[in-house]
């Protein structure tokens, strides 16, 4: 079965310093058909205005992932981190037991768009941690690059749930496949684009579901960035 999440059919938040898509329920944003998929909880197009952003706040027991599409993020925590993670960089924070942490558009002069991906935990409890990977164009370039996974294979970012996420950034043309054992799952974002999934056309923004299927053939009719979740 595939299923496609059309870019129009999102949730949206809008601040003045902040346009925010949702893949699914976040905030005040609800919709009960839309809770997630599998263990894959949140999938936020966020772009902030330059000098503005999320003042501290807590997370707990959750795998939070940041992966920015243009800009840089200025992140700083409790467990004394403080970075900034820019475009063609994955940053990956396990909440745990419990961390506070900021994140800003580092630029004062252009906005920053970026991907927050939250991922349900394998249990609760665990120590808060951080990790952040440089993943080049040329890394992902017409092929899917690894970015996490549960043990952190590869250069990968350590995710603490039986999940995969790639990257890839195709070329007009290019095509590529990804092949799902039996049982497994698997959801697609473009986050920038134009391609051909499996026959169907998506566009930036659009999600796809996909169970019971063996075999995902993605090609690009434009230049296309997408992630690619492997999931139990």
């Amino acid at each position: 079965m595939m299923s496609i999440r059309r870019s129009e059919d999102r949730g949206v938040a809008r601040l003045a310093w902040l346009d925010s898509k949702h893949s699914f329920s976040f905030g005040r944003y609800f919709d009960p058909n839309h809770m997630g998929f599998r263990d894959l909880r949140v999938i936020n197009d966020d772009t902030v205005a330059p000098g503005a952003g999320f003042d501290t706040h807590p997370h707990r027991d959750m795998e939070i992932v940041t992966y920015p599409l243009s800009g840089g993020v200025a992140h700083k925590d409790t467990l004394g981190n403080e970075t900034i993670v820019r475009a063609g960089e994955v940053q990956r924070m396990t909440a745990g037991t419990g961390i506070m942490h900021s994140e800003f558009n580092a630029s004062q002069s252009d906005p920053v768009n970026f991907l927050q991906i939250w991922i349900l935990p394998e249990r609760e409890g665990l120590p808060p941690g951080y990790e952040q990977i440089a993943v080049s164009d040329a890394d992902k370039r017409d092929s899917l690059r690894l970015v996490a996974a549960r043990d952190g294979r590869d250069g990968a970012l350590t995710i603490h749930q039986d999940v995969e996420i790639y990257a890839s950034a195709l070329s007009p043309g290019a095509a590529l496949s990804h092949r799902l054992p039996a049982g497994r799952h698997a959801w697609l974002h473009l986050a920038r684009g134009r391609a051909t999934v499996n026959g169907e056309e998506i566009l930036t923004g659009d999600g796809v579901a996909f169970s019971d299927v063996e075999v995902i053939e993605i090609t690009a009719q434009d230049a296309s960035e997408l992630l690619l979740f492997d999931l139990a």
